[in-house]
Order: C-alpha cells, then sequence, then structure tokens
C-alpha cells in the first residue's frame, strides 16, 4: 500500500469533504453557467479551460458530475457553474476506479 503524507491527506480530505457537502443531484440540476477563467473562485484554484497538466483534465476529476460525453459539466467545487471537461484547477483529485 501507498503512503500517503500529511499535506496529501489534507488536501484530499478538504477537497473530499467540500465535494460531498456541495455535490449531489441539486448540483446537477442547478449547474447551467459555464465557469470564466474570470470568475473569483476559478481564479483562487488557478481553474484553466485547457488543462497544461497532463492526465489531469476535469473529465477525469472526481468532483466533476453529470454525461462523461459533454463537454460542459456540473463541478462539486464550483456550484452552479458548468467546467470544460478539458480543463483543469488545483483542487483536481483522480476519480477513482
Amino acid at each position: 500500500m501507498k503512503s500517503v503524507n500529511r499535506r496529501d491527506f489534507l488536501k484530499l480530505s478538504g477537497t473530499t469533504l467540500i465535494g460531498m457537502t456541495l455535490g449531489g443531484v441539486a448540483l446537477r440540476a442547478n449547474a447551467q453557467e459555464h465557469l470564466s477563467e474570470d470568475d473569483a473562485t476559478a481564479k483562487a484554484l488557478k481553474y484553466v479551460s485547457q488543462s497544461t497538466v497532463e492526465g489531469s483534465q476535469c473529465g477525469n476529476c472526481m468532483y466533476v458530475q453529470g454525461d462523461a460525453s459533454a463537454e460542459w459539466r456540473p463541478c462539486a467545487i464550483f456550484p452552479g457553474k458548468q467546467v470544460n471537461t478539458n480543463g483543469w484547477c488545483s483542487a483536481w483529485v483522480k476519480k477513482p476506479g
């Protein structure tokens, strides 16, 4: 089993708590507006609509929900907004499985 250092554990725990709190059916129903890179929360989390981090995209993040074939999907980190599946932000966590 791979050991997890303290920083990674805290990051994963914090983002998981946020995702669980903001996620769910209500998120999918309310997310309509596309997230802009100029949005204050997007800037704080360094969101970009085209990922420059190899293998890390919104489409394979555990916080993105909705139809896997859609270009824009709801994200638990940005309630009420849709993110580009090719995007990335600093809250990215690989989807299990």
